[in-house]
């Protein structure tokens, strides 16, 4: 479909496919628009609550006009992002093509190019000094902010990212051990093969964590983040379905229901032309296996991505898009008419442990053996998140009978600027 930008342009306005717009992969595109919209959905939702009166700000103190000599932990991180910007950068202008196929594999090896990585050091080093020793003053300031929750989006979107990509490959490891032992380097250094409960929960815990340090109240933040964590995954399957990145479903020959007749053919089969992952293969190669499926060479096209399905399946990541919408409605629609603290973030966790276990169903899945039941890792992960959501959602209820809440999050005066 569209492996990275240059497709969706060439279908779009007729450009070329395979320009320099090719090093934009659809799925890393789109996953990263994912996370600006749950830091968007999540800011305003934080926001609301501390508008109500949920959240307090905290204090801390900053030092401005602050010499050389305190700012050089700061010099030298900068000096060491020019570093490999300028060294990441010389590798590509040297050869861009590689970079093109694959640019996780580029930027995530060690491999450099010295000489523009010690330019760039220089320049982004030197530039960080001459600005600290431009506003330095005889004698620093000491001021104190008052910084709310929602002020620390850009620091929340920054651990969920990184907990949340580590979580997923991490994941997706232990539920492909096999392909990671024949190449552990190539499985780590991937753009792809990332699972969303594995990145759910490393991305939860990190968040957590940076909560715990800043004081900021658990149960009230959780409810903020399920509908921006639904808005998220939801906008992130949209790359998985453009890209065809191996995320679909079983084998789908059956016709296509009456009752969908006026639907575009490929929401109920899809043979995902030019999936993303047919770029490692050589020329001479007319298929190759994925799983239990077969993909084959698109007949006359002769560019990159040239491989499709040889049978269609169902496009799961497009239903849960549809199924993601509906959560997303229901946790919108209920979020200031719940009072009690979590009850939002349980009923967030029972949904998705639903609509994950429903679309296991259909997609293909590596699957393990659990006291002589099989089950998918999702499967797994599912029904010990729809257990934790009804023992969560039970143990919140109660514990809001004994200490009620507040108030309800309906209007509330605007407390933000006052002191």
């Amino acid at each position: 479909m569209y492996p990275d930008l240059s497709y969706l342009l060439h279908d779009l306005i007729g450009t070329p496919i395979d320009n320099w717009l090719s090093v934009f992969k659809t799925f890393g595109f789109v996953l990263a628009i994912s996370f600006l919209v749950s830091a968007v959905v999540y800011y305003k939702e934080l926001k609301r609550k501390a508008l109500a009166g949920i959240f307090a700000p905290s204090f801390e103190k900053v030092i401005e006009g602050k010499p050389v000599s305190a700012a050089i932990p700061e010099i030298i991180s900068n000096t060491l992002v020019g570093l490999i910007i300028g060294g990441k950068g010389g590798l590509i202008a040297a050869d861009s093509t590689v970079f093109m196929r694959d640019p996780a594999a580029v930027i995530l090896s060690t491999d450099m190019a010295w000489l523009p990585g010690i330019i760039g050091a220089a320049i982004l080093g030197g530039l960080t000094w001459w600005d600290i020793r431009r506003q330095a003053l005889p004698q620093p300031i000491e001021k104190t902010l008052k910084i709310w929750p929602h002020d620390r989006i850009s620091e929340f979107t920054v651990w969920a990212a990184v907990g949340g990509i580590l979580g997923a490959k991490i994941f997706d490891i232990f539920d492909n051990w096999q392909y990671f032992l024949r190449d552990p380097l190539g499985a780590l250094l991937s753009g792809g093969g990332l699972a969303f409960f594995g990145g759910l929960i490393l991305g939860f815990i990190a968040v957590v964590t940076f909560q715990y340090r800043k004081k900021i109240p658990f149960l009230h933040s959780a409810d903020a983040v399920a509908p921006a964590l639904t808005a998220g995954y939801g906008f992130g399957r949209i790359g998985c379905q453009l890209a065809g990145d191996g995320d679909w479903g079983i084998a789908n020959v059956a016709p296509k229901p009456g009752w969908m007749s006026f639907l575009p053919d490929w929401m109920w089969a899809y043979r995902y032309p030019h999936t993303v992952l047919g770029d490692a293969f050589s020329e001479p190669d007319n298929a190759f296996k994925i799983g239990d499926m077969t993909a084959v060479r698109i007949e006359g096209f002769s560019g990159r991505y040239p491989f499709q399905l040889e049978i269609p399946v169902y496009p799961t990541p497009f239903y849960e898009i549809i199924m993601m919408i509906g959560v997303f409605a229901i946790l919108w629609s209920i979020r200031k008419r719940i009072t009690t603290p979590g009850l939002v973030f349980f009923i967030y966790l029972g949904l998705i442990a639903i609509e994950r276990f429903a679309i296991e169903k259909i997609r293909v899945n590596e699957v393990h053996n659990v006291l002589g039941i099989i089950l998918t890792q999702a499967e797994i992960i599912s029904i010990c998140l729809f257990l934790i959501s009804i023992a969560g959602s039970i143990f919140v209820i109660r514990r809001n009978k004994r200490q009620p809440a507040v108030s309800a999050l309906e209007e509330a005066p605007d407390v933000m600027d006052q002191d």
